[in-house]
């Protein structure tokens, strides 16, 4: 039997045997060699990402941040509570590669702690890594979904770079008007214009 690399070990010893809730998330010991969040209360664990990968989500991060009006600001890989349950409840936690927030919530959490919650995300952004693509195409676009959060952009770094911008609607949910290449532009949250060329 392979033993469990110590950092996976010693989150895995610290967690409570039940449904994780935000709070006993916000708890956990951080760790450099593992990525963590929590998927309805259980902890999941990936490595982290690739030089390359991180390349990628600095640039967006610059090019987006420099467009912002001064109530929304760009925010690289930060745990968002998807605020599913009550939080005594089964928590799911999700880190996206860039995430666009109110300055309000960022005020919040810096007066009361915790972590960033979904209720005042107004773009989430996930960049596809090996063995990513079916949780960042389907599992979490229901997620993000589900916890209100208005556009969801998904990078997949695959030459060409492309970009897929999905816009929340009452009726049905995410829709998209196909991925782009080159460059992308929108009017929201507020106007925009990515080179996806330049990201990597």
């Amino acid at each position: 039997m392979t033993a469990l690399p110590e950092p996976v070990r010693r989150l895995a010893i610290a967690a409570p045997r039940r449904p994780l809730t935000i709070a006993d998330y916000v708890a956990l010991d951080e760790d450099d060699q593992f990525h963590a969040e929590l998927q309805e209360g259980a902890l999941v664990m990936t490595p982290s990402p690739e030089p390359e990968h991180n390349l990628i989500g600095l640039e967006l991060a610059v090019q987006v941040r420099a467009q912002l009006p001064p109530e929304l600001i760009a925010v690289p890989d930060v745990d968002i509570d998807l605020q599913l349950e009550p939080a005594d409840g089964p928590a799911t936690v999700r880190r996206p590669d860039l995430v666009v927030v109110r300055q309000i919530e960022l005020d919040r959490r810096k007066s009361e702690g915790g972590v960033l919650r979904a209720s005042n995300v107004v773009v989430v952004v996930e960049i596809v890594s090996p063995g990513s693509r079916r949780m960042d195409y389907h599992t979490k676009r229901d997620e993000y979904a589900d916890a209100g959060i208005p556009h969801y952009w998904i990078i997949d770094s695959t030459a060409p770079m492309s970009l897929l911008a999905l816009s929340l609607t009452e009726e049905l949910g995410y829709v998209d008007n196909g991925e782009v290449t080159g460059t992308f532009t929108t009017t929201s949250p507020c106007p925009l214009t990515i080179e996806l060329d330049k990201l990597g």
